[in-house]
């Protein structure tokens, strides 16, 4: 299966701006955005993601309490996650693949390799499923 619709989920505005322009510019999916957690979490069932991409650290709600409150709704308990984290401790990344996260890249990132990464990302998420 293709991956299209990802729900993205960041408070940094910069972020949000350099991911829509290399999932724009590098990929083929509907990017739909959001500055929180808490606005992400009211329009996820409209936006019906099949992947989301979420800030470690937002205010309110973070990206792991926002994937653990999606993953509580029919047909969302399996949905990989990659979260986007300036947290460089191993243990963070660590926690959170053991949580069961596709995957965790650190800011910065490469906006060129972003793209990529994704679908790799989800090719491999799909075939451990």
């Amino acid at each position: 299966m293709q991956l299209k619709r990802i729900l993205h989920a960041d408070d940094d505005p910069d972020i949000r701006d350099i991911v829509q322009m290399s999932l724009d510019f590098f990929g083929d999916f509907e990017l739909t955005q959001f500055p929180d957690g808490a606005s992400a979490f009211a329009a996820f069932q409209d936006v019906k993601p099949q992947l989301l991409l979420l800030d470690y650290m937002m205010p309110g709600m973070t990206g792991p309490e926002l994937w653990q409150e999606i993953a509580k709704h029919d047909g969302y308990q399996k949905i990989p996650a990659i979260f986007l984290t300036a947290k460089a401790e191993s243990s963070v990344s660590e926690v959170l693949m053991l949580k069961g996260a596709a995957a965790v890249i650190l800011k910065p990132f490469s906006p060129d390799a972003l793209a990529d990464e994704i679908n790799k990302i989800w090719e491999s998420w799909n075939a451990r499923r």
